[in-house]
Parts: structure tokens; C-alpha cells; sequence
């Protein structure tokens, strides 16, 4: 099966009915797509099919066929997109592990909605959970990266845009 991920296409050999997460991880050795719970519950294993925001635990990899799947590897090859810098800047990782779930699911909300209000963070990252409880700086963070947002929403990093309908 042929996927796009990150921008490259990609040639996996696997069952349609396969999670994507074991897809990213086992065959395409994109192991930032972190395995959580298995259920789409706490968020770890978020990833952005055609921009929106997605439980790859859940997803079968029959769903990438013809879509644009992105990573974190993909949300910035330097590690200079805004929530990356925000989330350094504020100290935000205590274990790490929720990251990069946390990471998209903020992206998408930011490409979405570049001025969210509080609610609005609270709603969006509601499906993430961080075992370290790191919820203060998260949205902290999140703040202060969408003052690098322009008001469309629109931002290039990486091999993502952040705000187009089809890359997210």
C-alpha cells in the first residue's frame, strides 16, 4: 500500500486493517507516533490525516490510502515550529512520553483557530492526558506559540502548512 506521510511517499507491505500507529513505528521506523493506550483515549498516539487531528491507535492504514498523513517528525524537520519552541521555553516535558500527541493535537487546533481561548485549548486538548500533570504549561505554550501564528492561521514549517484543508 502506498501512504504519504510527512511529504514522502511511502510503500508498506502490511494488512488494511492494520493501525497506522504500528504502520509509522514498525515498518516506517517513525517511532515519535507513540503507543498509549490502545483505545484512542489519552492521545499519545495523535497524528493529522488531511490536517485534521487523529488517533493513529485507531485508524487502519486502509484510511491513508489517498490522504496526507503528518507526524511529529513532519510538524518540523529543524524543531523551530513555534510549539516546539514554546514548549522548550516553558519547560513543558516532564517524562516526555504524551509529547507528541500533545504536540499535534495543538498544532491542529493552532492551524484551526491561530487565537484560541482558554475554553477552546481546554476542549481541544481534552483528549490528551499527561501522566505528569504538565496541563499549566501545556496551555501556557500553547499561548505563546499562537502569538507566532498569523491571523489566517496559515504557517509553513517542516514539510507541513499549517491551516490548508489538505495538509493541516
Amino acid at each position: 500500500m502506498e501512504m504519504t506521510i510527512n511529504g514522502e511517499v511511502h510503500q508498506v507491505d502490511v494488512d488494511e486493517d492494520t493501525p497506522l500507529l504500528w504502520a509509522l513505528r514498525d515498518e516506517l521506523k517513525l517511532t515519535g507516533t507513540k503507543f498509549g493506550c490502545g483505545a484512542g483515549l489519552c492521545g499519545a498516539c495523535t497524528i493529522h490525516i488531511n490536517g485534521n487531528p487523529a488517533r493513529a491507535c485507531l485508524t487502519p492504514v486502509s484510511v491513508a490510502k489517498g490522504a496526507t498523513i503528518t507526524t511529529i517528525e513532519g510538524l518540523s524537520e529543524s524543531g523551530d515550529h513555534p510549539l516546539q519552541q514554546a514548549w522548550i521555553k516553558h519547560n513543558v516535558p516532564q517524562c516526555g512520553y504524551c509529547q507528541s500527541g500533545q504536540l499535534m493535537s495543538a498544532a491542529a487546533l493552532l492551524a484551526n483557530n491561530p487565537n484560541p481561548t482558554e475554553q477552546e485549548i481546554d476542549n481541544a486538548m481534552s483528549g490528551n492526558l499527561c501522566r505528569c500533570g504538565t496541563y499549566p504549561r501545556i496551555k501556557t505554550a500553547i499561548k505563546d506559540a499562537a502569538l507566532a501564528y498569523p491571523a489566517n492561521g496559515t504557517y509553513t514549517e517542516g514539510t507541513e502548512t499549517k491551516g490548508s484543508s489538505t495538509n493541516g
